[in-house]
Order: C-alpha cells, then structure tokens, then sequence
C-alpha cells in the first residue's frame, strides 16, 4: 500500500515522502498512529500546501542532528573490561555497552543509533559510528581498557 508520511520514521522515510509498506503495517500501525496517511490525489495536493511547514521541520530536525554530531565527535568513552594476557577480552563489549556508557557521560543514543559491525574483542581505542540522523553519522571513540 502506498502512503504519504505525516512524520520522519527512520526505518521508511522522512516526512512529506511517499513510500510502499505492507498493507498490514499500514492499516494496523500507520494510519490509526496517524504517522501517514493513504497516497491519494487528494492526499497529495494536501501535503503539497503542507510542504513549506514540512522542509521547516526537516531542516530544524537535520539542524539539531547537526549540533548533537558535533557534540559526538569529541566523545571518549572509556569501558572497563577483563581481559586474558594477550589483551583478548573474556567476553566482548556490545552496543548495550556502549549505549550504557555513554548514558553515564549524559548522552542519550538508542541501541540502534550504535553501528557497531561486529562486537569488540580487542581492548585499545576503536571508532564506532552513531546514526544521528540520515547521512549524519558521526564517529566516536569507544577505548577498551583492562579491568
């Protein structure tokens, strides 16, 4: 089914797109959430008067990702971690970790903001990537130390 969103959902789109989703998730969550509503030509038109107040709200919503990235791209993080002789961990350090650890430095991110490829085994400094918001990913500086 085809819809219009009436707000940014990172998953589908940003607002004013019209994007193709299952007519379930449609029906059971979109429209009655009020997140979309159905693309029709009378639907279009009305979000085409809308557009100026949407690329507002895109343009204040990329702004402050802006100004969160900045803030980002300065942040160390530091775990503590037991680790083997050969600096190997015994376990390894995951998104929830990370997302934790940065929670104690007053930096709110959700677990699936986190990049992360493959969990961290290896103490020393890695750069992990934070989806901030569409093409705005900053890199911060996650240093695995021993226990």
């Amino acid at each position: 089914m085809k819809v219009i969103l009436k707000e940014t959902i990172q998953s589908l789109g940003i607002i004013g797109s019209e994007v193709t989703v299952a007519n379930g998730y449609a029906r059971n969550y979109l429209l009655p959430q009020g997140k979309a509503v159905r693309a029709t030509p009378a639907n279009r038109h009305m979000i085409d008067q809308q557009r100026a107040k949407f690329e507002l709200q895109i343009a204040k919503e990329k702004g402050i990702a802006e100004e969160m990235a900045n803030r980002l791209k300065e942040v160390v993080c530091q775990i503590p971690a037991k680790v083997r002789e050969d600096q190997h961990l015994y376990g390894s350090v995951t998104v929830r970790d990370i997302v934790n650890a940065l929670a104690k430095q007053d930096i709110e991110v959700e677990k699936r903001m986190v990049l992360l490829s493959s969990p961290i085994k290896t103490t020393g400094s890695h750069k992990v990537p934070i989806r901030v918001y569409k093409e705005v990913e900053p890199e911060i500086t996650v240093e695995v130390v021993p226990e």
